[in-house]
């Protein structure tokens, strides 16, 4: 049986199964409230930056540095505090991550020169709130529940976009980009305070605990063997090699969108925030209404051609985009490519390796999961509870680390146009490449 407190000490009374259950269901409760107030602060950092960034007299090549310094800082911390997680526990886990997000927003408070902006990166090694978030609701969670209350983090993100993005731009507009940055501390601190009220020492069950113990004893936190060994299974690195080839383009369009919607459409941080709005409500519709009718019909190649398909065609209407009316309409088959890709090519993943590499539980409930769940800016994080759940997160870091250097080059030498062309000319090669096994049967059955 389950205990959301872990392991009662001897002697002590052991709680009937209803009150266990009450447990259980307050502590999930929490983690949806801290995982919503997460993503909500998170958005309010991106309202901060790209303005702060423009005062202190970052170009745009300088922003896409910016941005490459978050992408090698998290690209090393993915499969480090996927390993961490694995070893630590949920909790640990969490209370790191929500520590150094105060620490990030403290230091981007006092930034006064572009070094400091550089600087305030350094603790996204360990911001990673969402994805201890899901091992706590995994750990509670019955099994046949397990999905549902995973899919509800989804839920979370697009309410904490929505609000995030709002209220950053009314923000700044008001009162600055310090007290704003300020806000985002005060906010984390309280998220912290949350965890150490309502998140248990230990959230596995006993036997879980002993087993995930015994066969990490002798695991270091970053073992460069057991990402080796993962990445032999079948199948794997055809799937990263689409993941990075083709989520590259689209991936420096992300990236660069901050300094895109600042400098070439000219938004306001209110008007920003609205848009980033508009990104959420648009994210919510898709993953909670289009995505499971789609994985239930259709099979996860097919599905992988088709977003990738629609990615390259969202590149070429993006290079001939002219204002934010045009920009809103390019968003809608974006968002579902953009989900459908990324749904797609991490169930490929996990499910090319044993349940025992990404995570506690079962393929079949993390599938279950990522079908209804998907996050707009990292989508693999929340899935980075193992070590190959880490190398999924390391994907994205990767995309964010190439991705503002050769985005920045390209909008200053030859302007947004190139970054939509670029997504066009490689996702239809990959498009290709994806069909190429179709049309090489098609003639063998003809015969």
């Amino acid at each position: 049986m389950r205990r959301a407190g872990g392991e009662a000490p001897p002697g002590a009374p052991v709680p009937s199964p209803e009150e266990e259950q009450r447990k259980k269901a307050t502590v999930i409760h929490a983690v949806y409230l801290i995982a919503a107030l997460d993503i909500t602060w998170m958005f309010l950092q991106f309202s901060v930056t790209p303005y702060l960034a423009k005062k202190l007299g970052f170009d745009t090549l300088w922003f896409g540095y910016l941005q490459t310094t978050v992408g090698v800082i998290q690209l090393i911390g993915g499969p480090m505090f996927g390993r961490f997680a694995d070893l630590f526990g949920a909790r640990l886990a969490l209370s790191l991550s929500c520590s150094a997000t105060i620490v990030f927003f403290l230091l981007l408070a006092i930034a006064n020169h572009p070094a400091m902006l550089f600087i305030h990166k350094l603790p996204t090694v360990f911001m990673h709130v969402l994805p201890a978030s899901q091992m706590v609701i995994a750990d509670l969670s019955e099994p046949e529940n397990c999905a549902d209350a995973l899919a509800k983090l989804g839920l979370c993100f697009g309410i904490g976009m929505i609000t995030g993005s709002t209220l950053g731009g009314h923000l700044i507009t008001r009162y600055g980009e310090t007290f704003t940055a300020c806000v985002g501390a005060a906010g984390s601190a309280f998220s912290l305070l949350l965890v150490l009220k309502f998140i248990p020492k230990t959230t596995k069950t006993q036997a879980a605990a002993a087993d995930a113990h015994s066969q990490n004893t002798n695991k270091s936190v970053f073992s460069v063997g057991e990402i080796t060994r993962l990445m032999k299974f079948p199948g794997v690195v055809r799937t990263f090699a689409v993941k990075i080839v083709a989520g590259l383009p689209s991936g420096i369009f992300q990236v660069m969108f901050s300094i895109i919607a600042l400098d070439f459409f000219k938004l306001q941080p209110e008007q920003n925030g609205y848009l980033m709005a508009y990104f959420g409500i648009v994210n919510m519709f898709i993953q909670g209404g289009v995505m499971g009718p789609l994985t239930a019909r259709f099979t996860e190649n097919s599905l992988l051609a088709l977003s990738v398909g629609v990615a390259s065609l969202v590149g070429l209407a993006q290079a001939y985009m002219q204002n934010v009316f045009q920009l809103c309409l390019t968003i809608v088959p974006m968002m579902f490519s953009l989900s459908v890709f990324n749904v797609i090519t991490d169930t490929m993943l996990t499910k090319s390796v044993p349940s025992t590499d990404t995570g506690d539980h079962s393929y079949v409930i993390i599938k279950s999961f990522i079908i209804k769940t998907w996050l707009f800016i990292e989508p693999a994080l929340l899935l980075c509870a193992g070590t190959m759940m880490g190398l999924c997160a390391s994907v994205q870091s990767l995309l964010r680390t190439v991705g503002p250097t050769v985005g920045g080059f390209l909008y200053v030498n030859y302007g947004l146009p190139s970054i939509g062309l670029a997504q066009f000319v490689v996702n239809a090669g990959v498009f290709v490449y994806l069909l190429r096994p179709h049309l090489e049967k098609t003639p063998e059955r003809r015969e």
